[in-house]
């Protein structure tokens, strides 16, 4: 007998090998009785299953991850610095949000920022508002309020903002007290918000 059209002994044929090298002859030819196939279809089936279940997992995360949502926020929950994308809706119903959260915290002081995503002067204070805040928590919050979302229009009027960054000085009552001028220079704006919070900074008490 040639050897060379020998069936091999024992064969096992890998469900995820069924599409690989369909050119090449086909070795592995060996049947078996009944039982061995079913085990091979459970074992396929089963491959199938595991591989949907995969794909399905890694596109519920790859939504998830890459899912569109918009943050500003820094300490205090308050909106600081960008990470994630919302709708203009979504995202001046976040600001107003941190904006309620901050009086409703009862703090000595809460200063609005009225920003411009456009205004490169208001993107190179994020780091030190950040700061600012970070330093005096135990009294001040500082909210980020975007002058080009409609949401925030009624505070606009109310506060008469028609320039950023515009700092704006409240409260524990939400009171205005005051507001930072026309920038001309960070320099300015910086010590704007320098004369805002001496206005409200508690007096250190001698021990």
């Amino acid at each position: 007998m040639d050897s060379s059209h020998k069936q091999p002994f024992f064969c096992l044929k890998w469900p995820w090998l069924n599409n690989q090298n369909p050119q090449a002859p086909n070795v592995c030819t060996f049947q078996g009785p009944w039982l061995l196939k079913s085990l091979r279809n459970l074992g396929s089936i089963a491959f199938n299953s595991f591989d949907m279940f995969s794909k399905s997992s890694n596109s519920w995360i790859n939504s998830f991850t890459h899912s569109p949502l918009y943050v500003r926020a820094g300490q205090n929950n308050n909106l600081k610095s960008k990470k994630r994308i919302l709708s203009p809706e979504e995202q001046g119903e976040a600001e107003q949000r941190a904006f309620a959260l901050a009086l409703a915290s009862r703090k000595e002081a809460t200063v609005i920022e009225f920003y411009s995503p456009k205004c490169s002067l208001c993107n190179s204070l994020i780091a030190f508002v950040t700061e600012v805040e970070s330093r005096n928590s135990n009294w001040l919050n500082i909210v980020m309020a975007d002058a080009e979302n409609e949401k925030w229009l009624p505070e606009l009027l109310h506060y008469d903002i028609n320039y950023v960054p515009c700092f704006v000085l409240l409260d524990k009552d939400g009171k205005a007290l005051a507001k930072t001028g026309i920038p001309s220079s960070r320099l300015h704006v910086v010590a704007g918000i320098s004369h805002l919070l001496k206005m409200k900074r508690p007096l250190k008490k001698n021990s």
